[in-house]
């Protein structure tokens, strides 16, 4: 596994052993990254159930400000770690050892908020809509953010939970890509 494009253009990745972790495929990465070409550079990311960082690394590769990493697993966390190090993004990188179904009390509000959101949970596991939800609660996401799910074809990504907009989505074999859009509601009073 490589980064496909950018500063750290064809650095090997440490990959995880076992299954539990399903890394992107190349071909699937290289279809996100094509369709988020614009919005990468100075972007601040989110990588939830990041496995080995390589969304989020990407990410960085191609100029997103800086990421944060956050995974369950501990051989996630130091896989992870390795992979920073290897494209010397340590610099631009936090990493989080953190149950995302439980809660996302790691993530503190904080200013500017995220612009990007890779989350690659396990499939099937119906992780999906709590962890959207728990995220527009928390109030991490600029408006305007792009969220990129990474899901199970069987899997529904509801397109209009309050404050987020489906605008594409991809099937690459078994896995389909859904990218939402954070709209929030402002109240106007008048002005603009």
């Amino acid at each position: 596994m490589r980064i496909i494009s950018g500063e750290s253009k064809g650095r090997k990745l440490v990959s995880l052993k076992g299954i539990a972790t399903r890394p992107t495929s190349a071909r699937v990465r290289e279809s996100i990254f094509n369709i988020l070409a614009s919005r990468i550079f100075n972007a601040s990311v989110l990588d939830l159930f990041a496995g080995t960082g390589a969304l989020g690394l990407e990410a960085l590769s191609r100029r997103a400000a800086n990421a944060l990493f956050v995974d369950l697993s501990a051989s996630a966390v130091k896989t992870i770690q390795q992979n920073i190090t290897a494209c010397k993004a340590e610099n631009r990188s936090q990493v989080c050892q953190w149950d995302i179904a439980k809660n996302i009390a790691c993530l503190q509000a904080k200013v500017p908020a995220y612009d990007m959101v890779f989350m690659d949970p396990p499939y099937n596991k119906n992780y999906i809509v709590p962890t959207l939800k728990k995220l527009l609660k928390r109030n991490v996401l600029k408006d305007g953010a792009t969220i990129i799910i990474e899901h199970a074809v069987a899997e529904t990504v509801p397109g209009d939970l309050l404050g987020l907009h489906m605008t594409d989505q991809r099937i690459y074999g078994k896995t389909l890509v859904s990218f939402l859009t954070v709209v929030f509601q402002k109240n106007h009073s008048g002005a603009h």
